[in-house]
């Protein structure tokens, strides 16, 4: 039963994180506002939301490996998988922000 809980749990999670993106989403033309977090902010942050994803997991499995009372091996494996497809999903954008940049580079002037 806490296996699915935890699924409903992630899925509305990403749910809304893809609804936030979509609200972010603006046209090219358009200025900045102020007060706007600009993209090397919004790059950080979600590195810095990957890093907090990651130690929460090691913390919950080293939680688990001494034997603490109250962590269950399907929270341990399901947060083990949410940074590992965060860890992806960071190194994805990544490789397309290089793809980017190199195309960027390549054109000529």
């Amino acid at each position: 039963m806490s296996q699915g809980i935890e699924f409903n749990r992630l899925m509305l999670e990403m749910r809304s994180m893809q609804t936030e993106a979509m609200a972010r989403q603006k046209p090219a033309a358009s200025t900045p506002e102020p007060g706007a977090p600009s993209f090397s902010e919004m790059l950080g942050q979600a590195v810095g939301k990957v890093n907090e994803t990651q130690q929460s997991a090691n913390q919950l499995a080293t939680a688990f490996e001494i034997g603490k009372s109250g962590v269950d091996l399907t929270d341990v494996m399901i947060a083990s998988q949410k940074a590992s497809v965060s860890f992806e999903a960071m190194t994805q954008v990544r490789n397309k922000l290089v793809q980017a940049y190199q195309d960027i580079m390549q054109m000529p002037v």
